[in-house]
């Protein structure tokens, strides 16, 4: 099943988790869009480095910790993803309920595990 996802703090390093997550979901069949701060490419994908307008976004995974989460809580919000995942190291219980309040689902979870126990 396509769950379009939108990754924040993608990263052309191949040892990084949201590198691996770019990835797996493809391999799962999801329209990925990996947005970080360098160019580069994951794969055959290229990340995007600026903030683009996106639709029927489905979910949107955190690879930011809460510190640096601050620059893109406007953007993630004005997406309107049905669900964020909050990753390891991402957790921010502020945000979390921010978005909460405003009927998304929120998630503290890894995308690499809920991947491959078939529960993304």
């Amino acid at each position: 099943m396509n769950k379009p996802t939108v990754i924040i703090g993608a990263s052309p390093n191949v040892d990084r988790y949201s590198y691996r997550a770019t990835l797996s979901l493809k391999q799962h069949g999801n329209d990925v869009f990996p947005v970080g701060l360098r160019a580069g490419k994951i794969g055959d994908t290229t990340i995007i480095t600026d903030k683009p307008e996106l639709k029927n976004i489905d979910t949107v995974t955190l690879y930011v910790g809460p510190d640096n989460q601050k620059a893109w809580t406007d953007y993630i919000l004005s997406l309107h993803p049905k669900r964020i995942i909050f990753n390891p190291g991402a957790e921010n219980t502020e945000f979390f309920n921010e978005a909460s309040a405003k009927g998304i689902e929120c998630i503290e979870a890894c995308t690499l595990v809920m991947l491959s126990i078939g529960n993304y």
